[in-house]
């Protein structure tokens, strides 16, 4: 499927006339065969690098949205400024008039204020459809030079923040009645993981073990929401560029170059210029606004993501994201072949044979000896090779 997300758009609205930029007809995208409904969104981290191109995305296309910014850095009168102009309104009086654009404030890592934001929700909107979570937050640095406040304030923001989100939400949607449901859908989730959740990064050990426990958890969630008709997508984007046009309020204060990445001198071990503890500071510094990847178009297609029947589990967006992720398991495949022999017993064990050895015994599945059990592993003895001679004996 070629997307084509490394060229610029001038705006969100642009993007949804772009034919190219379409999910795959297998999961029955939003259009003339699926129309879109109007869906409720609740955006977390709606003022990063793609929570707000998601929060944009959603409103050129006429869905409401609950645009939840960061409590210790956000305020709400800023929150006025994601929204784009209407027309009919002068910007003096735009938060007045009614809108489709609920600001928010919440701290992901405390509970009491996560509930608090679907409580207002659902008071202001009466539903919730789709719960996007965009929040997250990383250190780049050397594994050993993170200190322990830095790790667990990675983990309290990207794991244990998803997993209130998912834990106050998931009764709602679960007791959704057909009536209150869009689409026969309980719920939507969708996600913000990273290629950081696929691939081990030099510099940013603490952040993909954050976000590899976000994968685990999303993954066996599914197994076990899927009677309540509630779907998820990890959505894992590459290299975004932020290329959002900018509201005049926006422009006096622009988001980091590094976005929600903090990074943290290198100790002496780890300062050497070719350093690979340095890689994901090079690279942040090297790209700076070169990403390839365009964050007006990834934020088309999350909103189709939230529209479309059948969502998949993981939507990797740019080609970065595409070939480093595809290389990775074609490492991880070929590993799994050049050792799976160590794993593959003889003739007798394929046809269901287990070998065990025991003290001062043997034990087959047919037949049983005295003494106590011991695993014997029969690795690297293939068409009955191995000499025999007592090994796995007690020394």
């Amino acid at each position: 499927m070629d997307i084509e997300l490394e060229a610029a758009l001038d705006s969100p609205s642009s993007a949804s006339f772009n034919s190219k930029l379409q999910l795959p007809l297998s999961c029955d995208p939003p259009g003339p065969q699926n129309p879109a409904k109007q869906r409720v969104w609740v955006v977390f981290g709606a003022t990063g690098h793609m929570g707000r191109s998601v929060v944009k995305a959603a409103l050129a296309h006429s869905d409401l949205v609950t645009a939840v910014g960061r409590s210790l850095t956000d305020t709400l009168s800023n929150m006025h400024s994601l929204p784009p102009a209407s027309p009919n309104t002068s910007s003096t009086n735009a938060s007045l008039d009614p809108s489709p654009f609920l600001p928010l404030l919440c701290d992901v890592r405390i509970r009491s204020t996560v509930d608090a934001v679907f409580k207002k929700s659902l008071e202001h909107w009466g539903r919730m459809d789709i719960i996007a979570n965009c929040s997250g937050y990383g250190v780049i640095g050397a594994c050993e030079d993170q200190d322990d406040y830095e790790i667990r304030n990675q983990f309290e923001t990207n794991f244990w923040g998803t997993l209130n989100i998912i834990q106050l939400s998931l009764p709602y949607f679960r007791e959704r009645t057909d009536a209150d449901s869009e689409g026969g859908c309980g719920g939507r989730y969708l996600i913000f993981s990273s290629t950081s959740g696929s691939l081990g990064v030099p510099g940013l050990g603490p952040f993909c073990a954050t976000k590899y426990a976000v994968e685990g958890l999303i993954e066996s969630m599914l197994y076990e929401t899927d009677a309540f008709n509630i779907r998820a997508t990890l959505v894992e984007p590459g290299h975004v560029r932020d290329d959002e046009p900018l509201s005049p309020l926006e422009k006096t204060s622009p988001l980091p170059t590094f976005g929600h990445f903090f990074i943290k001198p290198a100790s002496a071990p780890y300062a050497s210029s070719t350093s690979p503890a340095g890689h994901a500071k090079r690279m942040v510094q090297w790209l700076g606004e070169r990403q390839p990847t365009s964050a007006v178009k990834a934020a088309e297609l999350v909103w189709q993501l939230g529209h479309c029947s059948f969502p998949p589990l993981r939507l990797l967006l740019g080609s970065f994201a595409v070939e480093s992720v595809r290389d990775r398991l074609r490492c991880v495949t070929e590993e799994i072949e050049d050792w799976r022999f160590l794993s593959f017993k003889g003739d007798g064990e394929a046809d269901g044979v287990v070998v065990r050895e025991r003290r001062g015994s043997t034990k087959t599945e047919e037949g049983e000896g005295d003494g106590e059990e011991e695993d014997v592993k029969m690795e690297g003895v293939e068409d009955g090779e191995g000499d025999g001679d007592g090994e796995g004996e007690d020394s």
